[in-house]
């Protein structure tokens, strides 16, 4: 399948997710703040959770739609001696802190699937007196890299944590048979610099959204700018969000429910003005023009107007509480079919007055997984059960990774 995505909405033909595993029983209560979550995780209730939410994405794709477990993938790119190599030397490089070097030849004579369980749970009975914390936030898919038209974007995370992931998804997309055909046009940035898949919205294939985040740098920005501009995107807006953990990315505060529709929490985007940068190349350099309003710069590049959706309704505490919840956290399997936790009921209460059917993840699957899923004309808010997932500061768009959408 070729990869390319060239709208957040379009029908969803191809997705990279993880379904938690042991990793998450792994974060001690000690540890959890230092590996990015804000509680513990159980594991069992998570899965399930997750693989629900996997139905029904299955029940919306087309029949030769893929979802793909990222383990299996970096299961399959480890596979051979060369790619092990390149993750070791990678992996030691990037981390100097956790004195990789002295196990190197240790690691070297790791087959792929034991490399693999030792950097994802930070140990292997092979390697006995060698610890490391494990990788809990591998859940968030979204994180690690974005596919922008045919080009990919590569993440470089803010946080010492998420480095494995990283890694291993530059390993991936070096060797994977699946992005043979896009790997070329990878977008790097610098070691010095940040920027993480949740802060990039693929508007359309001409415009793109960046948040400047608590997660993604100024120089990150440029930097990834400079690459997307060069692969053909017209405009990038830079959106300045605030720097905080409870909007720690632009997805967390606004995401695309159709080409029109937006949910947005209300008091980080439209109670504040002047925090977009539209950003464009003229004659080798990058230009750029102050906005008055993510809307208003928006409804100018897409030539559209658009609605905005307000995550918790018009009550102040719901829009808090929801959004903390990641009720503007919403995945688009196609335009105007979303799905998002089910617990943040005002958000969808809202999503009702404005037109959408509101469905839980049973009623979706039941009137449609015997039937191939036609999106026209549908406007349907699909909530699944989040309670554990939840936990994690994340919500569906966040555990999703598309690599291919109908354009």
């Amino acid at each position: 399948m070729k990869l390319s995505v060239t709208s957040e909405t379009g029908l969803l033909k191809s997705v990279i997710v993880h379904t938690p595993g042991k990793e998450v029983s792994l974060v001690n209560p000690e540890l959890k703040d230092e590996l990015l979550f804000d509680d513990i995780i159980f594991e069992n209730d998570a899965r399930q959770e997750h693989l629900d939410m996997l139905k029904v994405f299955k029940t919306a794709m087309p029949k030769d739609g893929e979802i793909h477990e990222i383990t299996d993938l970096f299961g399959q790119a480890l596979n051979t001696e060369d790619a092990r190599a390149y993750f070791i030397e990678k992996l030691i490089n990037r981390l100097p802190e956790e004195n990789l070097k002295a196990i190197e030849q240790s690691l070297l004579i790791l087959s792929g699937d034991e490399l693999l369980r030792f950097v994802i749970d930070g140990a292997t009975p092979s390697i006995p007196d060698f610890n490391m914390h494990p990788t809990p936030n591998l859940l968030f898919t979204r994180d690690l890299a974005a596919v922008v038209n045919e080009s990919i974007l590569l993440s470089r995370p803010a946080k010492k944590a998420r480095v494995r992931e990283a890694v291993l998804m530059e390993t991936l997309i070096k060797f994977h048979p699946l992005f043979e055909g896009i790997k070329e046009k990878t977008i790097k940035i610098s070691d010095q610099e940040s920027i993480e898949g949740g802060d990039v919205l693929v508007a359309s294939d001409k415009v793109v959204l960046i948040g400047m985040s608590q997660r993604t740098s100024f120089s990150g920005l440029m930097n990834a700018t400079e690459g997307l501009l060069e692969q053909g995107i017209e405009h990038v807006l830079a959106v300045d969000i605030p720097k905080q953990r409870s909007s720690m990315h632009l997805d967390t505060i606004f995401t695309f429910a159709s080409e029109t529709e937006c949910v947005v929490f209300p008091p980080a985007i439209t109670e504040r003005s002047n925090n977009v940068v539209a950003l464009r190349s003229q004659n080798g350099s990058i230009i750029s023009e102050s906005k008055p309003s993510l809307r208003k710069a928006l409804e100018e590049l897409l030539d559209r107007d658009l609605t905005f959706i307000n995550c918790g309704g018009s009550q102040r505490t719901n829009q808090f509480r929801e959004q903390w919840t990641d009720g503007a956290n919403v995945f688009a399997i196609a335009p105007g079919v979303i799905v998002g936790y089910e617990r943040n009921t005002n958000t969808f209460n809202e999503l009702k007055e404005h037109g959408y059917q509101l469905m839980n993840q049973y009623e979706f699957i039941e009137e449609y997984g015997d039937i191939p899923f036609d999106p026209t004309d549908k406007k349907i808010a699909i909530s699944f059960l989040g309670h554990e997932l939840c936990r994690g500061r994340g919500g569906a768009r966040c555990m999703t990774m598309p690599i291919a959408r109908e354009s």
